[in-house]
């Protein structure tokens, strides 16, 4: 029997990262898959599954995949997602003593693998502009976000760094799957394997980003829009936000995509296009107040011009502010703005 372990080594600690990297590249991939693989490894999970080895259809996108399920009117309950739970759950039984260093694994990890689960997952359930009222979200679908996240990296690490026993078939079968094939929907008999995306785009916190193209984009012209890391419609994602218009927060009822636009607008042009109402001044500093009902709350901007330059900028104050003087002190952490001046 293998021996317990009862902590890492610093070497094997330091391979953590490099197993995750490995794996966020995998899962992150915008090569084209190679069906041949892709097929061999559909085969291989079906076989360790029990399972009738499955026609396997191949799609450019997700969209793709809905149209194929659509065609071909799979019936309710003819996933086979439980199964390949099962097939995993059956892995893990093997060797459950050492689940301990998963939770470890997840713990070092750190929080930027679920934002951009949670990202992805909320990109795929929305409804793209212009596609057809029948569009649903996949729920059988195998995300190796999730998958790779919550089970691959750990599985790896213990496999191949700490060498634990393993069910080898099952191991390879599920291994290949998320090495070669991106999204799949595996169903009794049928196999749906969606290619790769040919890009995706983040900003520089590794959210899903892309300023007037779409943040995820595949072979068949099927497009996702995100704006550091928020899902936007395309009639805003498809606009550089040096275009967008502060006219549009008037008609705007999404309080998300109302921040969005602010963030992308800037308060300076808003405050210009939306005629702020000016409340009252101070030296080169003016209070400024937009009526217009474009947020939660009233939006109150101090509005600043440099005596040099003539650069004009806003920033946005509390709503009770109730001067230019308090809002400039508001912005320099309680300090006097006369006060300021003689420190400055």
């Amino acid at each position: 029997m293998t021996e317990i372990i009862s902590e890492l080594t610093p070497e094997q600690e330091a391979l953590i990262l490099v197993y995750r990297d490995k794996w966020r590249k995998i899962a992150l991939s915008t090569e084209r898959i190679d069906r041949e693989k892709a097929a061999e490894a559909v085969k291989l999970v079906y076989a360790a599954m029990q399972e009738q080895e499955p026609e396997i259809i191949f799609v450019d996108s997700l969209y793709g995949a809905m149209k194929c399920v659509n065609q071909l009117d799979i019936p309710s309950g003819y996933t086979l997602i439980d199964e390949l739970c099962d097939l995993r759950q059956e892995f893990e039984n093997q060797h459950n003593f050492f689940l301990q260093f998963s939770r470890e694994l997840s713990s070092k990890l750190g929080s930027e693998w679920d934002e951009l689960q949670k990202e992805i997952f909320s990109l795929y359930m929305m409804i793209p502009d212009g596609y057809p009222d029948e569009w649903e979200p996949l729920p059988d679908l195998i995300e190796p976000i999730e998958w790779i996240r919550c089970f691959f990296i750990s599985y790896d690490f213990d496999i191949s760094v700490l060498n634990f026993p393993h069910n080898q078939q099952i191991w390879q079968a599920l291994e290949c799957l998320f090495k070669y094939c991106g999204r799949v929907l595996p169903y009794k008999k049928i196999c749906i394997v969606c290619d790769r995306p040919l890009h995706l785009l983040f900003d520089n916190q590794n959210r899903l980003h892309a300023e007037g193209k779409p943040a995820i984009q595949f072979a068949d012209g099927y497009s996702l829009y995100s704006y550091h890391g928020v899902t936007l419609p395309e009639k805003y994602g498809k606009i550089h936000p040096h275009s967008w218009e502060s006219q549009w927060l008037l008609s705007e009822n999404n309080a998300e995509l109302r921040r969005v636009l602010i963030q992308g607008i800037g308060y300076d042009r808003i405050a210009r296009e939306l005629q702020a109402i000016e409340l009252d001044a101070w030296a080169e500093y003016t209070l400024l107040k937009i009526n217009a009902d474009v947020d939660n709350e009233p939006i109150y901007l101090l509005k600043m011009t440099c005596p040099s330059t003539g650069f004009i900028h806003a920033l946005r104050v509390p709503p009770d502010t109730q001067s230019a003087r308090e809002a400039i002190c508001w912005v320099n952490w309680g300090i006097d703005p006369e006060e300021f001046q003689q420190q400055t």
